[in-house]
């Protein structure tokens, strides 16, 4: 865990349509100092408003050396979208933190993207990355309709033969059961939507372990479910504290005095990301890998407990 967290102020630098209701934002450094590389498939937190954060991922650093974000126009979703469509305009200020990346990319292993969606941001980034290394892969990319899938022209035309679209109201789908019912020495990439997600995971469910990675913005389904009271020693801090049934760990540990990163607050970022020492957790995050929950070795504060029988819990904060 990073002991600093780096915020800055962007100015949007450009700004263009990639789709009907996506917009493509290029950020640069008010102060023009340099903005730091990245890898593929990471994310900025942006404040959309003050006291609101939503996390975008990077799609490619310009020539210019600006970062570049893509964003969708949601009208159903948790907000922030449609303050960054209607605020955000050239020259228009905002705060950043990061970038950080839980959605990482292995270019010495051959790649199967699938993408619904604006969840092309990050696989974007990722087939640039894949090209750079000479890295085989193939791209499965599915939308409702073809004028609203961000890049899709762009990607079609400059990979014909390893990109396929299934368009909804063109009449073609994206079977993801057929896809990955052969297990290949291959890495699933997966972005998009809920269920999208939750299909590929299913579907490839016989693959060995660590072979799918998804990228989750949406709080898990379980994050407000009830929990016990708990005990956590807080070793760095050096006290204990007992969390209530109806608090979160980070609220209690703040209180106390404890240093913790954290933005988004409801286990889709990353930021408060924790060491543990001693007990058993109940993961309610969307970023760590089930193969990372498993091992119990980190927890995302801000939503995660511990687990129903585990009295407490000891952690590096």
């Amino acid at each position: 865990m990073t002991a600093v967290e780096v915020r800055r102020r962007v100015r949007v630098a450009d700004r263009e349509h990639a789709s009907a209701d996506v917009v493509v934002l290029d950020l640069a450094a008010v102060d023009g100092a340099p903005l730091p590389d990245w890898e593929a498939g990471a994310h900025i937190d942006l404040e959309v408003v003050p006291g609101t954060e939503r996390q975008y991922s990077l799609v490619a650093t310009t020539p210019d050396g600006h970062w570049r974000i893509a964003v969708l126009r949601e009208h159903d979703g948790r907000g922030g979208s449609v303050a960054v469509h209607e605020r955000l305009v050239v020259g228009a200020e905002v705060t950043v933190g990061g970038p950080r990346n839980h959605f990482g990319f292995d270019p010495g292993r051959p790649a199967v993207f699938v993408a619904g969606g604006i969840g092309i941001t990050p696989i974007a980034a990722m087939i640039a990355a894949a090209d750079r290394a000479g890295t085989p892969w193939q791209l499965h990319y599915a939308g409702r309709q073809r004028d609203r899938m961000a890049f899709a022209d762009a990607l079609v035309a400059a990979h014909p033969e390893r990109v396929a679209l299934a368009v909804g109201d063109e009449g073609t789908r994206l079977d993801v059961a057929a896809l990955l019912a052969p297990v290949r020495d291959a890495v699933v990439y997966c972005c998009g939507p809920r269920g999208l997600m939750d299909a590929v995971e299913a579907a490839a469910g016989h693959w060995p372990a660590g072979s799918v990675r998804v990228e989750r913005f949406e709080p898990a389904e379980d994050v407000d479910a009830p929990g016990e009271p708990f005990e956590a020693e807080l070793a760095v801090t050096g006290v204990t504290v007992t969390v209530p049934a109806d608090r979160t760990l980070l609220e209690v540990a703040e209180e106390a005095g404890a240093f913790v990163l954290s933005s988004c607050r409801e286990g889709t970022c990353g930021t408060c990301e924790t060491p543990v020492l001693e007990g058993a957790v109940d993961h309610r995050d969307t970023v760590l890998s089930p193969e990372e929950q498993a091992d119990d070795r980190t927890m995302m504060v801000c939503v995660s407990r511990a687990r129903r029988g585990c009295p407490r819990l000891v952690l590096e904060l």
